[in-house]
């Protein structure tokens, strides 16, 4: 069996803590649960990483990094701020539709994080990292429609990740794409509406 690099290792390790934790929770995550699901050995682990928590912590940043990529909109010519608001959180939706148990298990590490005072920071970097997303996305939408935010951006970037939120956990317990698409639409009308239009 050929050598895995470091680097690959990590991620194989990650992604199978990934589907531990999605499949069977955060506290039956363990190192022997992740290694057996990357079909590798303790000590490749230890290569790796030097404790679970790194892994978890890793971990965290992995999925929210992830997270970031699936959900910036597309720029469209000529296209409208509620739209082009609809059709961001529109990806978003398909995000989760695509792997809802990658959401579901970082629902789960979130609320992992708050309960361990150690581990807190990781929940509050993970929604300054969802703000500064939706702040950088708020912006460029903005500029690209020609509108102009009649509060500060930051404050529309907490209302659009809390409409996620939202989003999020509706779908995961009902799954209801209807629904969602509802929501949606009525998500980007509100906060189309805290803005100036051109």
């Amino acid at each position: 069996m050929s050598r895995i690099p470091a680097p690959e290792r990590r991620l194989a390790l990650i992604d199978a803590a990934l589907r531990v934790v999605a499949r069977e929770g955060i506290a039956r995550a363990t190192t022997r649960a992740v290694v057996a699901e990357a079909g590798m050995s303790l000590a490749s682990f230890h290569y790796a990483f030097d404790s679970r928590d790194e892994l978890i912590d890793e971990l965290i940043r992995t999925v929210v990094a992830r997270e970031l990529q699936a959900v910036v909109p597309e720029l469209e010519p000529g296209i409208g701020l509620r739209a082009l608001l609809e059709n961001g959180l529109a990806r978003y939706l398909d995000h989760l539709r695509a792997d809802p148990e990658h959401e579901q298990a970082m629902l789960e590490l979130t609320q992992y994080a708050l309960r361990s005072p150690e581990r807190r920071q990781l929940a509050t970097d993970q929604y300054a990292r969802y703000a500064e997303l939706a702040t950088g996305t708020l912006t460029l939408a903005a500029t690209h429609t020609g509108a102009t935010w009649r509060i500060p951006v930051e404050q529309v970037a907490r209302v659009l990740v809390a409409f996620t939120d939202g989003l999020t956990l509706s779908w995961l317990v009902d799954r209801d794409d209807d629904a969602a698409r509802r929501l949606i639409a009525s998500a980007a009308g509100a906060i189309a509406e805290l803005a100036e239009a051109p």
